[in-house]
């Protein structure tokens, strides 16, 4: 059995997911690309396992979003669960055929891939109370950003374990040389083992089944991902509505300030009352913030409560232009608070983007019920 610093745990299920866990482990430090290509194997198989598992195994060439879709419209990945799968596929669909990648990325990529194998094994077999331990990165790249070194140095310290003996770079190349002809050779063994695991349960009750999802949606809940995952989700979700945001590189800190034609999430933005996560500038203007929390933190009414003290705390301090206003005490007009996770009704406090227009809060008396949540997110 190949060893992995993360994945071991995995191989009561099917082998082929540590082989491919342990292959973008060791290909990381040289080739963060073809990590974040294994990286999207090893995702396109733990859909495909947990589709057999419920009787929904359809062909071995089945396109993987169409996969997730069917997965998603029955209820058995939600939220998170359902994000992360994109997420895994779309960083590593851009690796294939944009040779794009890097080891800030491929380092988010394993976290991914770790947190959907936790969810997978506490849904199918492991217990709702498995726990792994910390993860462990792995080997450090060449070339490294002083932002990746220091994280990579926190989550070592975070490990309560680490490898017995290091690796030598020619060591690693050699044993993920190996290690891919090995995973190669057993696709058709995996592609078997599907068809076993199908075949068993096509001959489960409805009621059983319908139990496994609803396993799978409690263990949805337990997905969690630390503060700095977070925040690139955010970052994600930001980009995605056109702002340019990277909490990690275009923070008020490294010297970004707002700019005529360019839509700025300047991270870590001073303020009065302390520093906004985000401050949303369209060209000189400021026209929101966002309070991030991390994933299990409440986002409803404590935190809108936050972003409204930036908005009453912001200050120009140089060319920045308000939205009109003030309105009272507030000089921003839109508050946003959010953890990053997708709505998700059983979770509506800890969940989705909370938003409360503050000029239409003041002109009316009230606010929308539960601020308003963006359940879209």
């Amino acid at each position: 059995m190949p060893e992995s610093l993360n994945f071991s745990f995995l191989a009561v299920h099917d082998q082929q997911l540590v082989r491919l866990g342990a292959l973008a482990e060791r290909y990381f430090a040289d080739d963060p690309s073809t990590c974040l290509i294994k990286l999207r194997q090893f995702g396109e198989l733990l859909a495909q396992l947990a589709a057999a598992n419920i009787g929904l195994y359809e062909v071995a060439d089945e396109r993987q979003i169409d996969l997730l879709n069917r997965l998603r419209d029955c209820g058995l990945i939600k939220g998170e669960v359902d994000r992360l799968f994109h997420e895994l596929r779309k960083i590593g669909n851009q690796a294939t055929h944009e040779l794009s990648g890097n080891h800030r990325t491929a380092l988010s990529g394993l976290k991914y891939a770790l947190a959907l194998g936790i969810w997978f094994h506490r849904s199918f077999g492991g217990g709702r109370n498995f726990d792994p331990g910390a993860f462990i990165p792995p080997p450090d790249p060449k070339i490294e950003t002083e932002t990746l070194k220091a994280e990579l140095a926190r989550l070592r310290a975070e490990a309560q374990k680490h490898l017995a003996t290091a690796e030598t770079e020619a060591q690693r190349r050699t044993a993920a040389e190996d290690l891919a002809r090995e995973a190669e050779a057993k696709v058709q063994e995996v592609l078997q083992h599907l068809a076993e695991i199908q075949a068993q349960a096509q001959n489960q009750s409805q009621q059983t089944i319908q139990q496994t999802i609803t396993q799978a949606q409690v263990a949805e809940s337990g997905v969690l991902l630390d503060e700095r995952e977070t925040r690139r989700l955010i970052d994600i979700q930001l980009r995605a509505a056109g702002w340019e945001a990277d909490s990690e590189e275009l923070t008020y800190q490294n010297g970004v300030r707002p700019q005529k034609g360019r839509n700025l999430a300047i991270a870590e933005y001073p303020t009065a009352n302390g520093r906004a996560d985000y401050a949303l500038f369209c060209g000189l203007q400021i026209v929101g913030v966002v309070e991030a929390k991390r994933q299990s933190k409440d986002v409803s009414e404590g935190a809108l409560n936050q972003a409204k003290r930036y908005s009453e705390g912001f200050q120009v301090l140089d060319e920045e232009v308000l939205a009109g206003g003030p309105w009272q005490n507030y000089k921003v007009p839109f508050v946003f608070a959010t953890n990053g996770r997708p709505y998700l009704q059983q979770l509506q406090t800890k969940s989705g983007i909370w938003f409360c227009d503050l000029v239409v809060q003041l002109i009316c008396g009230y606010a929308l019920p539960h601020g308003t949540v963006l359940k879209g997110y």
